[in-house]
C-alpha cells in the first residue's frame, strides 16, 4: 500500500502564502517516489495580500488561505481541521511568508510568536506517534512553538531567524542550500530551500533530499 503524506499550505505566493516552487518540487518528488499526498490549508483570511510584482501590500483586498492554496493544489485540497494524523505516514510544510504570516505571526512577533492553533492540533498526532515531519525555508522557525524545545532544525544561516529559534528553545544548525538537517530523536527533517536558494535547481536539491529522507523514515 502506498505511503500517504499530508502537505500543509499557507496560501499561494512567496510573499503572502506558500512558496510556489517549494510546494511544486515537494509534490513532484513525492509523486516520483510513488508516495500519495493530500494538501491541507486553514480556512481563514490571509494577514494581507501582497502584489507580487511590486512586493507591496494591496490595501483593502482580502483573500482566503484555503481558497488561495487550492490554486497550488489544483483544487484538490481540504481544510486543515480535517487533517487526521492516523490517515498519514508523514507531514510536510513548505515555506513562504504565508507560514510566518498566516500559520503564525513570526513575521511580526519573532521569538514572541504564536502559532495557529489549528496547525498545532493538526500536528499533535504526528508528534505523538513519532511520524516524520518535514519543514523547509522559514517553516522550521515554527518548530519550538509547534513541536517543543530542543529540536534541531535549519533555516540555513540567517542570524536573525536562527537567533529567534534559539530564543524560543530550539536548536539551530547551519546548513547549505543543498543539504538537510535531521533530528532523528524527534523525527524532524528541515532544509533551507529559498532561505538560501538563488535558483530553482538549488532549492530542488535540498527539497528532494528532504522528501527522500522522509520516505526512508516512513519505511
Amino acid at each position: 500500500m502506498a505511503k500517504q503524506v499530508a502537505v500543509i499550505l499557507a496560501g499561494c505566493g512567496v510573499y503572502d502564502g506558500s512558496e510556489i516552487y517549494e510546494t511544486t518540487l515537494t509534490l513532484l518528488r513525492l509523486d516520483q517516489l510513488g508516495i500519495e499526498y493530500r494538501c491541507f490549508a486553514p480556512d481563514i483570511e490571509q494577514q494581507h495580500v501582497v502584489n507580487h510584482l511590486t512586493q507591496e501590500v494591496v490595501e483593502g483586498e482580502q483573500r482566503n488561505v484555503l481558497l488561495e492554496s487550492a490554486r497550488l493544489a489544483r483544487g484538490d485540497i481540504s481544510a486543515l481541521e480535517a487533517l487526521n494524523a492516523d490517515n498519514f505516514d508523514a507531514v510536510i510544510v513548505p515555506g513562504g511568508f504565508g507560514v510566518a504570516k498566516n500559520l503564525s505571526d513570526f513575521a511580526s512577533a519573532s521569538d514572541n510568536m504564536q502559532v495557529l492553533e489549528a496547525l498545532k492540533e493538526a500536528l499533535v498526532g504526528f508528534r505523538q506517534e513519532a511520524k516524520p515531519i518535514g519543514l523547509m525555508c522559514i517553516a522550521p522557525a515554527l518548530v519550538p512553538r509547534l513541536l517543543g524545545d530542543g529540536i534541531a532544525v535549519t533555516v540555513g544561516n540567517d542570524p536573525a531567524v536562527s537567533g529567534a529559534i534559539s530564543a524560543m528553545g530550539g536548536l539551530h544548525r547551519t546548513c547549505s542550500v543543498e543539504d538537510i538537517v535531521v533530528d532523528f530523536e524527534h523525527s524532524v527533517v528541515t532544509t533551507p530551500a529559498y532561505m538560501l536558494a538563488t535558483r530553482i535547481s538549488e532549492a530542488a536539491t535540498g527539497i528532494f533530499k528532504l522528501v527522500d529522507r522522509l520516505a526512508e523514515m516512513m519505511d
